[in-house]
């Protein structure tokens, strides 16, 4: 069994074999999700952070190449394993070239796509992976301590956090410069994959511009990607 459960989207229209794989991927640890169809996945992918996705490529609706493509345009680096029951050479090239990192052809060893998922989860884990900034980080004239979960904003003011805005606080710091999902920022700081609105971390993203920016509608620190996440810059 994993330390932690990774999250794996299932996306297979077969039945038998969808359920085989199912049971197997949870007895070995994993939180499975299942879609049977390309619409399906879509729609859980727009809303739910996963650290896989299995994807047949032959899928009523969208086919698995479509929902890989639109995945790759939306910049969801996410692993994807591709299954196909056909075997040409130029299916896998399409398949890897339109963003799949893995492929296997049906019929497959069971043990075989086991060893190939943990690889894949545990080489995405290792690129998320940032350096910690310990327990206190300094910006501009804001000095944060993530332990005692208290600041001292720009302007001298001292001001007490809550638990989640220190660790959304950390999420974004360690990201410095990159965008960070929203999907991934519920699933990090609030611990499960799904969340009824991104109100939430608006609000969060307010206060802490109201703490940390001199001009808190002209931010230097805390931006909004629209339709995407959110984003520390120094």
């Amino acid at each position: 069994m994993m330390a932690s459960k990774a999250n794996i989207l299932l996306v297979e229209d077969e039945e038998n074999l969808h359920e085989t794989l199912k049971l197997n991927l949870e007895m070995e640890g994993y939180e499975v999700s299942s879609a049977f169809n390309g619409t399906e996945a879509l729609k859980k992918i727009a809303n739910e952070y996963f650290d896989l996705i299995i994807m047949d490529i032959m899928l009523p609706e969208v086919d698995g190449i479509a929902v890989t493509e639109s995945i790759r345009v939306n910049n969801n680096e996410v692993p994807i394993l591709m299954l196909s029951a056909k075997n040409a050479g130029s299916d896998r090239v399409l398949g890897l070239k339109k963003g799949a990192d893995d492929y296997l052809t049906k019929p497959f060893n069971l043990e075989e796509l086991l060893l190939r998922v943990e690889k894949l989860i545990n080489k995405n884990k290792k690129l998320q992976e940032k350096e910690t900034i310990g327990d206190t980080y300094e910006f501009g004239n804001n000095k944060v301590d993530f332990k005692a979960q208290d600041a001292i904003t720009w302007n001298g003011q001292h001001i007490e956090l809550s638990k989640k805005e220190a660790m959304l606080l950390k999420l974004l710091i360690e990201n410095k410069g990159e965008v960070v999902t929203r999907e991934k920022i519920l699933q990090v700081v609030w611990g499960y994959n799904v969340y009824p609105t991104t109100r939430t971390i608006d609000n969060f993203i307010l206060s802490f511009r109201k703490y940390f920016e001199e001009d808190s509608r002209h931010p230097r620190y805390f931006h909004s990607v629209r339709g995407v996440g959110y984003k520390y810059m120094d």
